[in-house]
């Protein structure tokens, strides 16, 4: 029996329970977590934003120590750190097979089905397919990702999630170049990780958004040039501040339709639009007919920052390496498990709570 941060009812709170996982069948690794990041997509599975099975352990943002692998594992092995990936592409599917594994149709399959039980037998399903939330999880081969000894348990945990899909949006789905101007809505921990890879590429000016004034002094630390509290006159700021154009690359990490909106205002003529944040199914974005011919631009979604986290976590150590990502500025405070619900809260202060376990 292992510890975990346990959903019994959507809009309930996290409660820490005992559960029984097995040792990993054929193709599976079990993993000793030892750090969970606290993610916006969690608390959406938690109060019903998004479809959820109960009983189910959330945390999908988590880095561990490998403890067992089944039968035909070979890309892992006991002892290896790893970062959890929470959506495992199959690499054979018609998405996969044309180099979007990002959008395989098979990614979520694992997140469907049961893979620990209660104490009294109830099965329980890994939010997100990684249940991150607990001392201990079982994931697909696939869905671990190999990482140094040397990088930190908090700092590789927001590798999974946070910066792979900030930063993804910025490198791989918009392709900012040096001297592009960016502008950003929404500074949670994907927000701050698309203001660092803005920077990193040499984009500028690079503009932060947001409607909590006191995340200026933050927004900045990870990179924006420039800081606009988010209201009625943002379009306006940020024209004023890019020539009079908008920004060349324009990105929503909230998934509100007033910041999609925010977003597509701020940008120029034949500028880039990329909604990375996740909005509701009921939430609807208008557009005129006229001003999708008159504006020219192209609006993006993004999942998972358009990467495959096998080439994707490489490439973004390397930046880390290199001085150009800062993943400790992204973490704003630890906790255990039983301080998940005191995170979900806090997540409006932007960076990312980090539970150790």
């Amino acid at each position: 029996m292992v510890k975990a941060a346990v959903l019994t009812k959507q809009g309930g709170p996290l409660e820490v329970r005992e559960i029984s996982l097995g040792e990993p069948g054929p193709g599976q690794v079990k993993v000793r977590v030892h750090a969970a990041g606290v993610c916006h997509s969690d608390l959406s599975l938690a109060n019903g934003t998004l479809t959820q099975e109960v009983p189910a352990v959330l945390g999908h943002e988590g880095a561990g120590v490998v403890l067992a692998v089944g039968e035909g594992v070979s890309r892992v092995a006991v002892g290896d750190h790893v970062v959890l990936n929470w959506a495992p592409a199959c690499r054979e599917c018609w998405f996969c097979e044309h180099g979007e594994p990002w959008l395989c149709v098979h990614a979520e399959d694992v997140a469907r089905a049961p893979y620990a039980t209660l104490e009294d037998g109830t099965p329980v399903y890994p939010g997100l397919g990684t249940g991150a939330f607990a001392e201990e999880t079982v994931v697909p081969a696939a869905g671990v990702v190999k990482v140094p000894d040397s990088v930190p348990m908090e700092q590789a945990a927001v590798l999974g999630c946070a910066v792979q899909t900030g930063a993804g949006a910025v490198l791989n789905t918009a392709r900012v170049r040096a001297g592009e101007s960016v502008v950003v809505f929404g500074l949670g921990g994907v927000g701050l990780s698309a203001l660092q890879a803005a920077r990193a590429v040499g984009a500028g000016p690079v503009i932060g958004v947001d409607v909590n004034a006191a995340k200026e002094d933050l927004a900045r630390r990870h990179g924006a040039t420039d800081f606009v509290v988010s209201d009625e006159t943002t379009a306006k700021a940020v024209r004023k501040l890019t020539g009079g154009r908008g920004a060349d690359h324009a990105f929503d990490c909230v998934g509100l339709p007033v910041t999609i909106r925010g977003a597509w205002s701020a940008s120029r003529r034949g500028g880039s639009v990329t909604v990375v944040g996740v909005g509701g199914r009921a939430d609807k974005v208008e557009f005129s007919a006229l001003e999708l011919y008159w504006f020219g631009r192209t609006l993006h979604g993004c999942v998972f920052g358009s990467g495959d986290p096998d080439v994707e976590i490489p490439r973004l150590l390397d930046l880390v390496a290199d001085g150009r990502l800062d993943l400790a500025a992204l973490t704003s405070a630890t906790t255990d498990l039983a301080g998940v619900n005191d995170a979900f809260a806090d997540l409006g202060a932007g960076a990312r709570t980090v539970v150790l376990l």
